[in-house]
């Protein structure tokens, strides 16, 4: 069966193209021009029982193959009157009955359904679904983008962003395709034109030329039967036309075009009474027919009586349900500001279209489960919308609806990343994460780069490697309380236990929400919340200050910690660790003072400034050797010194000595006293 339904279509086509050729007998012509007027009501009554227009999508393709179906019978139809003056039992009829047999009846009703159909019909059609296609195809876009954020803010899932997609793909493919569908009706309006006036001349020639007929006698059997094949085709070609108009001003509805217009039309009880009473009134002109107003105007007013109207007053659970725009719980919800947004200017919107190649949003979304791996946090979803207030080539990172990162993705443009990239046409930049030297050069230049050595990058992979540094550095704001309680969940599934000894009868979700936000603070990863909630359920039964709770997590988090750090491999692998004198840890830990931040060194101004310049003078010294240092404590002074040296040497580490059992081993870079620093070498 499935067979015999894809061969249906093609044999049919065939099948038309041979009776362009091939002279059929009358019956069968009779049979087939039956098939062509069922066929064209079958039509019109699908276009008007569906509910949108793309349940309809095969519309084009059939008024094509309709039309050439059409055409076909005039050829064969002509052919038999010319030949035979006979065309079978439908066209004669047509020809002596319909019109009562007169030339000129025909003409004129042939001549206004013609102009219903071509100047009313098919010039409306053309014109809708000209705009229709415009419109559609405009709107694409935003379609793409509106989909893109609803699925990036978790309104909707993978599934339905694809459907939509492909919704969104077929409606632009249908509206375009019928705006060339319109072109097809008018053609065959102007063909029925110059057919019926070709066969009206050639009938006339043959019956008085050929056949030496009576002037009267060629009227009545040629011309006749010329109109009749006329109306013949005029008539499903006409059904196409009114089908054609319907599905291109047909809009989207949850029901057929009959029960949305019945519905509409009877909603209110009020335009029918005036309509009703409109009738009867015009009874009371004089000289006009009473009893065809009368029913008229009866009719409409019986009509009223069978509508039913809510009334105004009266609200339904779903109106209340539904709270007014200037409600407060609308206007609460406008307000609240996105967790993580990024912004494009009108020109790079072309990054997040797919029909222009754009792949900004998938690896926006593959970004987010790659962060949620490395650092072990649900990363919010990232709105991304246009900006038009932003300078051309422009991306601007919020966060909370605050700006904090700024680049640039200029249109056609790749970054180059290189120390000789004078001799590349193109302007100079900076990379955005690691300020490296740049350059954004035209695509077509990408090859050459290479071959100069540049690492050459995407506008959409400079965006998403932005993004991504911006939300690890930023990762413990967008830490919130209901993420915390995410994670919590996920974890209690699988130790039920951790969690019920931790919180709440230990620690409130703030708790332990404090203690992740200042271990991703630092850049720790929290992917090992088991451990985590383990080492705080014991640390919790003593203290429940955070920073005794976060170096409790660090201690059993140590060699995941200390790992991005160390070189090496196997039993080579080394730390490099920059001490603090004994007698300045000591002098330190007197200072040491609680606050609301936690514990600070209350140290002298001098010494301060003192200690902080050896630490910079030997991380410049050691990044000139290629090596990554990081400064190490006693773990009870570790949280004081981090804050100490954060201001100034925010990229420089502060481990405890208990965090380095991940590093074989262990390497001074130098120690840093009251006095100068002394370099390893020097001791």
């Amino acid at each position: 069966m499935k067979r015999l339904t894809q061969l249906a279509v093609p044999i049919g086509i065939v099948f038309i193209v041979v009776m362009l050729v091939v002279p059929l007998p009358a019956i069968l012509l009779d049979l087939l021009i039956a098939l062509n007027i069922t066929g064209a009501l079958l039509i019109l009554l699908t276009a008007m029982f569906i509910a949108k227009p793309l349940d309809f999508a095969a519309f084009p393709a059939v008024i094509l193959v309709m039309t050439l179906f059409r055409l076909a019978l005039n050829v064969s139809a002509t052919r038999l009157v010319l030949l035979d003056g006979y065309a079978g039992k439908v066209i004669d009829t047509f020809g002596h009955f319909v019109v009562g047999g007169s030339l000129i009846v025909g003409l004129i009703v042939f001549a206004i359904l013609l102009v219903i159909q071509f100047v009313v019909i098919t010039n409306g059609a053309g014109r809708v679904a000209e705009v229709g296609a415009r419109f559609t195809l405009d709107a694409m876009p935003g379609k793409q983008m509106a989909i893109d954020a609803d699925l990036n803010s978790g309104l909707i899932d993978e599934d339905e962003a694809r459907r939509r997609r492909r919704e969104v793909h077929a409606e632009a493919d249908f509206y375009g395709a019928m705006d060339g569908a319109s072109k097809f009706v008018k053609g065959d309006a102007i063909a029925a034109i110059v057919i019926t006036l070709v066969n009206l001349i050639g009938g006339f020639a043959v019956g008085v030329g050929q056949k030496g007929l009576p002037f009267g006698d060629a009227i009545s059997t040629y011309s006749l039967l010329s109109v009749g094949d006329g109306l013949v085709s005029q008539i499903p070609a006409l059904l196409l036309s009114v089908a054609t108009g319907l599905i291109v001003t047909r809009s989207t509805g949850e029901d057929d075009m009959g029960s949305d217009i019945l519905r509409q039309v009877t909603a209110s009880r009020t335009p029918l009474r005036v309509a009703g009473f409109a009738g009867l009134a015009l009874c009371l002109i004089p000289g006009l027919p009473k009893l065809p107003f009368i029913l008229a105007g009866g009719l409409m007013l019986l009509a009223s009586t069978r509508v039913v109207e809510e009334e105004p007053v009266a609200e339904t659970d779903a109106t209340l349900a539904l709270p007014s725009p200037d409600s407060p719980e609308v206007i609460a919800t406008e307000i609240l500001l996105d967790p993580l947004g990024l912004e494009l200017s009108g020109d790079i919107i072309d990054l997040v279209d797919p029909s222009a190649g754009g792949d900004l949003l998938e690896r926006v979304k593959a970004l987010r489960r790659k962060v949620a791996g490395d650092i072990g946090i649900v990363v919010p979803p990232v709105r991304t919308r246009d900006n038009l207030d932003l300078p051309l080539h422009t991306y601007a990172i919020k966060l909370f609806g605050v700006e904090v990162a700024r680049g640039e993705a200029p249109p056609g443009t790749v970054l180059a990343i290189g120390d000789y990239l004078g001799s590349l046409p193109g302007r100079t930049t900076r990379e955005p994460v690691f300020g490296l030297e740049a350059k954004w050069i035209p695509a077509e230049l990408r090859n050459q780069a290479e071959i100069g050595g540049a690492t050459v990058v995407d506008r959409a992979s400079v965006i998403t490697t932005h993004l991504a540094e911006v939300v690890t550095t930023h990762a413990a704001r967008l830490l919130g309380r209901e993420d915390v309680r995410l994670l919590t969940d996920v974890v209690k599934k699988s130790h039920p236990v951790v969690v019920e000894e931790l919180t709440p009868a230990q620690l409130t979700l703030g708790e332990v929400q404090r203690v992740l936000q200042s271990l991703l603070d630092e850049g720790v990863s929290v992917r090992d919340l088991v451990r985590i909630y383990e080492a705080l359920s014991l640390r919790a039964q003593t203290t429940k200050e955070t920073d005794a709770l976060v170096e409790a997590a660090r201690q059993v988090l140590g060699p995941a910690i200390v790992t991005p750090y160390v070189s090496g491999s196997g039993t080579e692998r080394t730390a490099h660790v920059i001490s603090l004198d004994p007698m300045l840890e000591q002098q330190l830990l007197e200072d040491l003072r609680p606050s609301e931040q936690g514990s600070v060194i209350a140290v002298d101004p001098d010494l301060g400034q003192s200690v902080l310049s050896q630490l910079a003078a030997l991380v410049t010294e050691a990044e000139n050797q290629n090596v990554r240092p990081v400064l190490v404590c006693s773990p009870h002074l570790r949280p004081a010194v981090r804050r100490l040296v954060r201001p100034s040497l925010h990229q420089l580490p502060v481990l405890s000595y208990a965090e380095l059992g991940g590093a074989e081993q262990v390497r001074s870079v130098g120690v840093v006293g009251a006095a100068p620093a002394l370099p390893a070498g020097a001791r």
